[in-house]
């Protein structure tokens, strides 16, 4: 398909060992979307750069949801200094209006742009510590024309006179136990446990198929990956959350300004008022017990009350957080909340906004008192879901335009995004059509589960 056509690589000038911070590139970790993003803008700016991707290949988290439909459409998934850099090879985009799974985002996307900066990405090179080269987090004097030290799992290091952290959170799932601190067993029952959208109806059926499956979790999820155990007729399915009532994540139905999200909602309210699924409310996960293969997951409340459930398997889809201790010996200024800067901290507040409804914000907001660090994508946001695609990529565009001194284009933040997200309700009742699903989302990112099948239209159109 056109739309998927690898480009060659960018031709670029030997690398070369340099001495001054300000001859050493830009170090970018992550070669996910926001990552390739930020390479893309660096490029455009002609500024030396490298990217660090842990995984094997560019988008190595998203390939674990492959199979996970977002929930906008390609318009507002493709970064626009990407698209120009793509299409200056002779690239074709995909269909504006397809909502592509995680597996076409990589496919039609990731993969023609990564293989635009050729080895400057490098695979395999997971970042385990950042600091200033001779400074600990303590040493002032000198401080800023220190570059910064990178050091990788395999033992090697390298210099940067900046660090865009693009690393995201995947990795880094929420434990169960309701406090945040990791229910007792645990770890010990972690062969049970499986984290947020696992492939039900494709690779991963056999796990679940006529077996009882606790899923924990009150967001999307969590609905996710309820409705597609509900398509699994011999599977019995418990769903647990501490709310007293399942309402935030039903939504607004019909009403809902995300009409994905509406009818998400809506398909697993029906299927818990029919019985299909067991709703338990008050659900405080606080130990783990194995009986044979079967795990019994124990809840007690504040005031002591307890029950419990006995699974064959438990899916965690109890969300992500930042790791943050990899900067560990940076300054950093953290909102004691999120966990996102302190300033970006009241843009992103779950309890005010919605994905839709996160103002502009760049360089500024993201800065932190270690300057030349910058988080992006949605690890800048902490613990706050309300992240998008399109947000990353303004935050990618403005933090290159600080690192290259253009402070007036670093501060004009913009961001077109509708307060009912980037859906609309003809797009999902067309795309349901297309694909005979429906499509949700989660984290302010995904989707339902989608059979691996060939359909009409495709991710390039």
């Amino acid at each position: 398909m056109s739309g998927c056509r690898g480009p060659a690589p960018v031709e670029r000038e030997p690398s070369r060992q340099a001495r001054q911070p300000g001859d050493l590139p830009i170090a970018v970790i992550g070669a996910g979307p926001i990552g390739l993003a930020a390479a893309a803008h660096l490029t455009e700016r002609g500024l030396g750069f490298v990217v660090l991707e842990a995984g094997e290949r560019a988008g190595a988290s998203i390939a674990q949801w492959g199979h996970v439909r977002l929930f906008s459409p390609w318009t507002y998934d493709i970064d626009p200094a990407a698209r120009r850099l793509l299409e200056a090879d002779g690239w074709s985009a995909p269909d504006p209006d397809w909502l592509p799974t995680g597996a076409e985002l990589i496919d039609c996307y990731l993969a023609p742009l990564a293989k635009l900066f050729g080895d400057r990405i490098r695979t395999g090179a997971k970042v385990t510590a950042i600091s200033r080269l001779g400074y600990d987090r303590v040493r002032t004097a000198g401080r800023e024309q220190a570059p910064f030290l990178i050091r990788l799992a395999d033992g090697g290091e390298l210099h940067a006179r900046a660090v865009i952290d693009a690393s995201g959170t995947y990795a880094t799932p929420n434990v169960l136990g309701a406090s945040g601190l990791p229910a007792h067993g645990e770890a010990d029952a972690g062969d049970l446990i499986d984290h947020a959208l696992p492939d039900v109806l494709g690779a991963d059926r056999d796990r679940y198929e006529g077996r009882h499956v606790l899923v924990i979790g009150a967001g999307h999820s969590a609905a996710t990956t309820l409705l597609g155990l509900a398509e699994l007729e011999d599977t019995s399915i418990t769903w647990a959350i501490r709310a007293s009532s399942a309402a935030r994540t039903y939504g607004g139905g019909e009403a809902d300004a995300l009409p994905a999200r509406g009818a998400l909602g809506t398909r697993l309210h029906a299927h818990v008022d029919s019985g299909r699924i067991r709703l338990l409310t008050g659900f405080f996960t606080h130990a783990i017990e194995r009986e044979g293969t079967r795990a019994r997951v124990i809840s007690r409340t504040p005031s002591g009350h307890e029950q419990s459930v006995l699974a064959d398997r438990i899916v965690a889809a109890t969300g992500y957080r930042p790791d943050h201790t990899i900067a560990a010996e940076l300054r950093l200024d953290l909102d004691p909340v999120l966990g996102s800067t302190r300033a970006l901290a009241p843009l992103i507040d779950p309890n005010q906004h919605s994905c839709g409804t996160v103002p502009p914000h760049g360089a500024d907001e993201l800065a932190h008192p270690e300057p030349g660090y910058y988080a992006i994508g949605v690890k800048s946001y902490g613990r706050a879901p309300t992240f998008l695609l399109a947000t990353g990529y303004e935050q990618a565009r403005s933090v290159v335009a600080a690192l290259a001194g253009d402070r007036e284009a670093a501060r004009n933040v913009q961001l077109d995004l509708p307060e009912t997200g980037v859906c609309s309700s003809s797009l999902a009742e067309a795309q349901e059509q297309r694909v005979s699903l429906a499509t949700g989302m989660s984290g302010g990112l995904l989707s339902t589960p989608l059979p691996l099948t060939t359909s009409e239209g495709g991710c390039c159109g």
